[in-house]
């Protein structure tokens, strides 16, 4: 048995398939095994082996052992001249076992050697090559001298920055996330220490390894992709907590020779734990911070529009009318969840800040002290609730990047044309709220562009995948891995590593679609047996109300004008000649295309129709001249679903400053 190849696996079936997939390739011609040690994940995981993969040696553990003792179980039982513990978040070229093999062929004294790793967007996952923590490398890290002066020698020794990613040397350590060992390391210093549950057993291994006299190799002439954290996403690990905990055992087994040292290594572990644990805060007191600063903001402006300048209250009144406000409606919206899950969230947002003014308007009501202020509360109120519920909205409309998908998507090219991808791209249509906005297709050559297969057009190669980013403005890649080699997925993108881009893959299966930020199943939901917003009396109102307000603002300040350029026969036909019609209620600002409601169809079960027709909606913005039937109708059943004035106005907005 040439190569036994290990993976523990904590739910992450979805990436575990892919992986797997993967080494299959791999391991083509190699005589090999695979072990899957599970530790006790709940997603299906072991199924999906048995059912996918037969060929694999699965050993099912009852409880999450941890990552040494699950990789000892295997390592006992493997056969290999040669062992490769692999995450199963990883994705493998199909060069990258016989490359590792035939690199430890050639350096005799190699004991363990890892390879390339990239993060899900291209960039080098430094990690992968590093030394071991002696007081001087910890001391730089500590204190961000490594960071200050990655390009040092003296300064860059943790993650080795100072030292080319393009070639291979000798270092301390390498990732467990790929990690080969020749058998004969393995039986000289046995395997992993399972005093580590998670975290630091790798690099321990490698100080054992190394100080029984082998070396420890990074080799760059392959490459893999590591999405790196996906098992303690989906557990309740404390990973700071683990790994700061990992780096302290570590520590006081290699380098308790001197108790000042020790002291000095201990100290600094935890000051950098400290230090993590607030870094995970910022982004929450950032947003925190900008809702605050909004109000004090929406203050300030409502006192110069009702008092005709700034700073005219009385001193006493300032400290409470700028804090008060702001951290009241900072509390409310923490309690709303706008700072943890749901920072987006404009209908909450839009809650909290109208329970806010409303204690702040009672509060001021009966404080004679501050009866001077009722006027600038009022106007303050009404530009909190356009302020921060807007840059929310604002978010959701152009920046999907960090926000929840909405009916729009992210624009999205497909890279592979064959029957997988077009598969992909009929699930993707299938749903409404997928999330994704296919501009086309990415082939492997540059003979078919201009092409379209399934009535998408083919609009760039693997080749010059990086131009067609850049002018489509493409925010997400999806790779179809069926019929397309690793080898160019991972080429991709190395080749696009300095742009802000979502590269997520599709195993075989087409059960989902995997990356860094999230994971979405492909499975199309059915849209029945539900209860619609567009039935509800207060989505009625709110939606007339919206129609009456903006139609009666555009009639006073678009429509003369359109008016007065028709009669002089200078303005084109434009669908602001349908706005009385919105004013008069036969027509909405959003809703079906007009001439269609008479042949909608029913809600399931309903005598009512799917809503009124109106000026724009979701089947206007997304039509196409291949659009079936059935698609039509699924924008229609989703639009009457989850109708509210926020998807009414996102439909505006896209309807406005859509590209294409």
């Amino acid at each position: 048995m040439k190569l036994s190849v290990i993976i523990v696996n904590y739910n992450v079936r979805q990436f575990l398939e892919n992986a797997l997939t993967s080494i299959c390739r791999a391991l083509e011609g190699i005589q090999g095994e695979i072990f899957v040690v599970d530790n006790a994940s709940d997603d299906g995981s072991s199924d999906m082996v048995r059912a996918k993969f037969p060929a694999v040696r699965l050993l099912e553990n009852t409880t999450n052992v941890g990552f040494a003792r699950a990789n000892n179980m295997a390592l006992r039982l493997a056969g290999g001249e040669f062992l490769l513990l692999i995450n199963p978040d990883t994705v493998v070229q199909e060069d990258t076992l016989r490359v590792m093999l035939r690199f430890f062929s050639d350096v005799p004294d190699a004991g363990v050697a890892g390879c390339r790793v990239l993060n899900p967007d291209g960039t080098f996952q430094l990690p992968c090559r590093r030394s071991f923590p002696t007081p001087w490398v910890a001391f730089t890290k500590i204190f961000g001298l490594a960071a200050l002066f990655p390009a040092s020698r003296i300064f860059g020794r943790y993650n080795l920055t100072f030292l080319s990613e393009d070639e291979t040397y000798p270092v301390d350590a390498v990732s467990g996330s790929f990690m080969m060992v020749r058998r004969e390391a393995y039986v000289t210093v046995g395997g992993l220490d399972e005093d580590f549950f998670m975290y630091g057993e790798d690099l321990d291994w490698c100080y054992r390894i190394a100080a029984a006299g082998f070396k420890v190799y990074y080799v760059h002439t392959t490459k893999i992709i590591h999405f790196k954290g996906e098992s303690t996403r989906r557990s309740d690990i404390d990973e700071i907590r683990v790994f700061y905990q990992a780096m302290q055992l570590f520590v006081r087994k290699h380098f308790n020779r001197s108790r000042i040292i020790l002291l000095f290594l201990t100290l600094g572990i935890l000051l950098r734990a400290s230090a993590a644990s607030l870094a995970r805060l910022a982004r929450p007191v950032q947003i925190a911070v900008l809702d605050g600063t909004l109000v004090v903001g929406a203050l300030l402006a409502g006192e110069y529009i009702y008092r005709g300048g700034l700073f005219s209250f009385p001193a006493y009144a300032y400290p409470l009318i700028w804090l008060v406000p702001a951290a009241l409606i900072v509390l409310l919206s923490a309690v709303a969840g706008l700072y943890t899950t749901s920072r987006f969230a404009v209908n909450r947002s839009f809650g909290a800040v109208a329970a806010g003014y409303v204690l702040i308007s009672a509060t001021v009501f009966f404080a004679k002290d501050f009866a001077f202020s009722r006027g600038v509360v009022l106007i303050a109120g009404l530009l909190s609730l356009v302020f921060l519920p807007g840059w929310r909205f604002a978010v959701l409309l152009f920046g999907q990047g960090g926000a929840k998908k909405t009916v729009f998507g992210r624009r999205t090219v497909i890279v592979g044309t064959g029957p997988s991808a077009q598969e992909i791209l009929r699930k993707l249509r299938a749903r409404v709220d997928d999330g994704y906005d296919v501009l086309g297709f990415i082939d492997t050559s540059r003979r078919r562009i201009g092409e379209k297969v399934a009535g998408v057009e083919i609009i760039g190669s693997i080749d010059n995948v990086g131009k067609v980013i850049d002018e489509r403005h493409v925010g997400d890649v999806i790779f179809s891995t069926d019929g397309l080699s690793y080898e160019n997925i991972l080429s991709v993108i190395a080749r696009s590593r300095n742009r802000s881009i979502h590269f997520r893959l599709v195993p075989g299966s087409l059960e989902s679609i995997i990356g860094k930020t999230r994971i979405d199943e492909l499975d199309t939901l059915p849209l029945i047996d539900i209860e619609y917003n567009i039935h509800r009396p207060v989505n009625r109102l709110v939606k007339r109300a919206t129609d009456i307000a903006l139609a009666s603002l555009l009639l006073l300040t678009v429509y003369p004008s359109w008016a007065l350029f028709r009669k002089k026969g200078a303005a084109p036909g434009s669908i602001l000649r349908l706005l009385p019609d919105v004013l008069r209620g036969r027509l909405s600002l959003v809703g079906l295309p007009v001439g269609e409601s008479g042949h909608s169809g029913k809600y399931p079960g309903s005598d009512s129709e799917l809503g009124p027709e109106g000026l724009t909606g979701l089947l206007q913005i997304h039509s196409r001249e291949d659009m079936d039937p059935d698609e039509r109708e699924r924008y229609k059943l989703y639009y009457a679903k989850n109708q509210s004035l926020m998807l009414d106005l996102q439909i505006i907005a896209k309807s406005l400053f859509r590209r294409r």
